[in-house]
């Protein structure tokens, strides 16, 4: 009796399934755009996305731009100097006369800190970093603010094309640690208030070059 009942039970369920099943018009996505569009282009999509989450970018002509705009940035701030492990920018930095530090010693004191980065997603106004950077993983986590140099030619419209340029650049041999940065790190955990600098950096600032 027991297993009669049981079988009638399980054969309602299937019954019930098989109606839904035949129910979903099913409808194939592989022309559908899933994505929000990149509007009105790239560059200005990755700014405004960017700001939007508390983040902010300087968009700059070239070298010369980005490093005079950064002089003038940590001037109005009041930063005397910034700790930098990238020997590439170390180098614009000591060019443009922009002090900084690289003395290990200086680590846990830094006012802010300098790195490079992997690519830019336009989409969601994301930077993308690797363990690969001589920055390291710390430099993107610690710095109470972080500043970003970039350039537009590592702008993806997506996540998914900046994971593809990721793995065409690095092939077999990916970086240990592949992140995306959102904007300045944040919680809404306590008393659903937004709470910027909770776990990462307080502020995060893109210097963009066009060339």
């Amino acid at each position: 009796m027991q297993s009669n009942s049981r079988n009638e039970i399980l054969n309602k369920i299937a019954a019930v399934r098989s109606e839904r099943a035949a129910a979903i018009d099913i409808q194939s996505t592989a022309t559908t755009e899933i994505y929000k569009p990149i509007l009105p282009d790239p560059v200005t999509c990755f700014i405004n996305e960017l700001e939007a989450i508390n983040g902010k970018c300087f968009l700059c002509e070239n070298e010369t731009d980005t490093f005079q705009r950064l002089r003038h940035f940590l001037q109005a701030q009041n930063i005397k100097s910034i700790f930098c492990r990238d020997s590439n920018i170390s180098n614009q930095l000591a060019a443009y006369g922009i002090s900084f530090s690289e003395n290990p010693a200086d680590f846990e004191q830094m006012e802010a800190g300098i790195t490079a980065c992997e690519f830019l997603v336009a989409r969601t106004g994301s930077v993308i970093v690797s363990s690969a950077s001589e920055s390291g993983r710390q430099m993107n986590v610690f710095p109470p603010i972080h500043i970003v140099i970039a350039n537009t030619n590592q702008l993806t419209d997506y996540l998914t094309n900046a994971l593809i340029a990721i793995q065409k650049k690095y092939g077999n041999e990916l970086p240990s640690t592949i992140s995306t940065i959102t904007g300045p790190s944040r919680t809404a955990d306590i008393e659903k208030t937004l709470v910027l600098g909770a776990h990462g950096p307080k502020e995060f600032i893109v210097f963009l070059s066009k060339t």
